[in-house]
């Protein structure tokens, strides 16, 4: 008599990081082989995952290997230890069993035995709701430990934002090395430079990624949206997963579900910085797609409609009986509710440029600019060098006050009491940082015949190639604005070269000047 050749089996493993170890796998594979043994079954293939989680099959390579295999109709069952080792979602599980179902596989369990009887299709239910259950009692558990340690300003897990490390404690400090990127490129973003010329910048100077790549635009847009960067802590903020398990990290929660600490981390960058950055983002985002330049226009960043205050556009059309190409730079509200005219693009610029010229391209007007502020440096350095020096003192003293409150406990004073000294003094101590930060920032250079020189080339660079990266970064360095109205333009030059804005250059020119010049 012929006998029928034994069901081949697909052994499928699993241990999660919830307390187990992979010792459980060799557990799970031999009750499973003992359980093909009894029942002639015959094992021709293995899968395991190993520290993978079971409410996300799309973070199991080898179960979604599996599935894939059981198209190709090499064996008939998956057997499991347990059905939770499948899947703790019984939408995942149901989508996988089905189609388990369309190749011909069944889904055995060692522990569980179900069959196709309608009493096995409640059992089975069942488990799988508990499975689920538990799965998510458990996320909820170390969701608690998590947040208590945010409430506490503690690193909940990850890789930390570039500029931080992590402490023993747990704690974010900084870390100076990184900390220069991410303040070149907030002060440069807040100066209204491109995402590509900081890439470059960043890129040239050597600067990389925390995971150590070269930077990226989603890579800027991160570090500039990061609240920890002028020492606010946020936890939970990110959106959580859909059904599907997905999440998109620039979808938040609502306002009352995250977590915000003012001064719970190190800051980075100052608070003024960091507001002009968001009000800017928050422009960019509102701008619409259509006063967005196919080219380049160098002057984008600096040019302003003198009435609204809107920054204008590069404009392109063909106009009159030749159909001529007129390029211009034009006000957003134009023709709407703002009364400005258009202006030659061609005609603006060269003339802004002949400006820049005149003021950083002679040596004899550069040296002039910098003896001045050389002298005005001099003049305020002692003044500065004598207020850091009582704000270095007010520091060590709270320091040491801070230091010795803990001892406040044996003179009787309680708990309540010590919390509300230490606070006390820690608002202190951050106000003579923040005081000494501002001190530090108004030490300047003094300026010699090689920053004369490197001026003089750089505006050379400049005049040459105004849209290059470096024609693009020394612009930002020397132009401060060009408001443009009906009949005149104000052109803003940086002649006290951000030392001190009493030095800066505002000229008043007629448009017929412009177009007389460039004509």
């Amino acid at each position: 008599m012929r006998t029928s050749p034994p069901q081949r089996v697909a052994m499928y493993a699993r241990y999660s990081s919830d307390n187990q170890r992979s010792e459980s796998i060799d557990a799970q594979i031999r009750a499973m082989t003992k359980y093909c043994e009894q029942n002639k079954l015959q094992v021709v293939e293995k899968y395991i995952d190993e520290a993978k989680s079971g409410t996300s099959s799309d973070k199991r390579p080898e179960f979604l290997q599996m599935i894939a295999d059981s198209s190709k109709h090499i064996f008939d069952i998956v057997l499991v230890h347990k059905l939770d080792r499948f899947s703790r979602n019984r939408y995942d599980s149901a989508i996988y069993k089905n189609e388990l179902k369309k190749n011909g596989v069944k889904v055995y369990s060692v522990l569980e035995n179900l069959d196709s009887s309608p009493e096995s299709v409640i059992l089975e239910a069942l488990l799988e709701g508990m499975s689920e259950y538990y799965s998510k009692n458990l996320a909820r558990e170390v969701m608690k430990g998590l947040k208590e340690n945010a409430l506490q300003c503690k690193h909940t897990g990850g890789i930390p934002p570039l500029g931080y490390d992590v402490s023993p404690d747990g704690h974010l400090v900084i870390n100076e090395a990184e900390a220069e990127a991410v303040r070149l490129i907030f002060d440069r973003y807040s100066q209204g430079i491109s995402y590509d010329t900081i890439i470059s910048e960043l890129n040239r100077k050597g600067y990389l990624t925390k995971q150590g790549q070269p930077f990226q635009r989603n890579s800027l847009y991160s570090i500039l949206t990061n609240e920890k960067y002028h020492g606010v802590y946020v936890y939970n903020k990110s959106s959580s997963k859909s059904p599907m398990g997905t999440r998109n990290t620039h979808s938040y929660k609502d306002n009352d579900e995250i977590i915000r600490i003012p001064d719970g981390c190190p800051r980075i960058v100052s608070e003024e910085t960091f507001l002009k950055v968001s009000n800017i983002i928050a422009e960019n985002r509102e701008a619409p797609a259509r006063n967005r330049p196919k080219e380049r226009y160098f002057l984008g960043s600096f040019i302003r409609c003198g009435y609204c205050g809107r920054a204008m556009y590069g404009n392109r059309r063909y106009s009159g009986r030749n159909k001529n190409l007129y390029v211009t730079y034009r006000c957003p509200t134009h023709k709407d509710r703002c009364s400005n005219k258009e202006i030659n693009r061609g005609y603006i610029e060269a003339y802004v440029l002949s400006l820049i010229k005149s003021f950083f391209g002679k040596k004899s007007v550069v040296k002039k600019m910098m003896d001045r502020i050389n002298r005005y440096i001099h003049k305020n350095m002692e003044n500065i060098n004598t207020q850091i020096a009582t704000s270095t003192d007010e520091l060590v003293e709270l320091n040491q006050r801070i230091d010795n409150v803990m001892s406040m406990i044996t003179g009787g004073m309680s708990y309540d009491e010590i919390y509300e000294t230490m606070d006390k003094l820690q608002a202190e101590k951050s106000a003579v940082v923040s005081r000494m930060e501002k001190l530090n920032a108004k030490i300047s250079h003094v300026y010699d015949d090689k920053d004369i020189d490197e001026i003089i080339s750089q505006c050379k660079m400049c005049i040459n190639s105004p849209s290059s990266v470096d024609g693009r970064l020394f612009l930002h360095r020397i132009l401060k604005s060009v408001l443009v109205f009906r009949d005149h333009v104000e052109i803003s030059l940086k002649t006290g070269l951000g030392v001190n804005d009493e030095f800066d250059t505002s000229l008043t020119v007629d448009r017929k000047e412009i177009y007389a010049l460039s004509s």
